[in-house]
């Protein structure tokens, strides 16, 4: 436990920090709406966020199917169909995953500092993602600097989609090796996607957040960075920027 009470302690001097220095702390900031973003970036932006928006339905939907069927009575069916539905899941972690590792690569080519968001543990349902936020928390007081403030939100996205992807793998593991498909277990993968989804819907706020303050020139190679992480995309349309 001593490792809890130093970092109140420090988390405590990172607030008295902030008040002597007259910097406002994280649920004072002002919000605002989305920035516009411009015709190139929003071409840049409009090349990967709805294909993103679009993967993230179809798996929620697979799991409302499943949901219904058990719903409906026919357990093997449900399970054999959330089964399924995880193969999909795996495939959202890993374009998740290179789209944060992405948007920390092109972070120094940034020409104005990139604002960070506040994410917040109550947001957050499964009893794993709000401890592991939570204690983003704490640590997020104690950085003043914005771009490591938003060097850290990424690392944070990063880890916890790993997490509750873990967690969500784990959970089908084990009912399957113990013939457990009880409605906690169902309860479980409900929380777990919730927390999922809204782990991708920060990932997209921080990647819009990005480009808005990368250079046109940057453009063309960060549109294809992140046209690489897309293998058979599940809509037509795939925007990149030329110059």
């Amino acid at each position: 436990m001593q490792w809890v009470l130093g970092i109140l302690i420090l988390a405590a001097v990172g607030v008295a920090l902030r008040s002597l220095l007259g910097m406002k702390l994280p649920d004072q900031r002002p919000t605002t709406g989305l920035v516009p973003l411009g015709q190139e970036r929003q071409a840049v932006y409009d090349g990967l966020a709805p294909e993103v928006e679009a993967r993230t339905a179809i798996l929620g939907i697979s799991l409302n199917d499943a949901f219904e069927e058990r719903d409906a009575g026919r357990h093997d069916m449900a399970w054999r169909m959330l089964l399924l539905s995880a193969s999909a899941w795996d495939g959202m972690a890993k374009i998740l995953a290179g789209l944060l590792d992405t948007l920390a690569k092109h972070l120094p080519d940034a020409q104005v500092v990139v604002t960070p968001r506040n994410i917040h543990a109550h947001r957050f349902k499964s009893k794993p993602m709000v401890d592991y936020v939570r204690m983003h928390e704490l640590l997020d007081q104690l950085v003043f600097s914005s771009s490591r403030r938003y060097q850290l939100q990424l690392r944070l996205l990063r880890r916890a989609a790993e997490i509750v992807t873990g967690e969500f793998r784990r959970t089908c593991r084990q009912a399957e090796r113990m013939d457990n498909r009880s409605a906690d277990v169902w309860s479980q993968i409900d929380l777990y996607f919730h927390d999922f989804d809204l782990i991708t819907k920060e990932a997209l706020l921080a990647f819009r957040a990005l480009l808005s303050c990368l250079p046109p020139a940057v453009l063309p190679k960060f549109s294809l960075d992140l046209n690489a992480l897309m293998h058979g995309r599940v809509r037509t349309r795939s925007v990149a920027v030329e110059r």
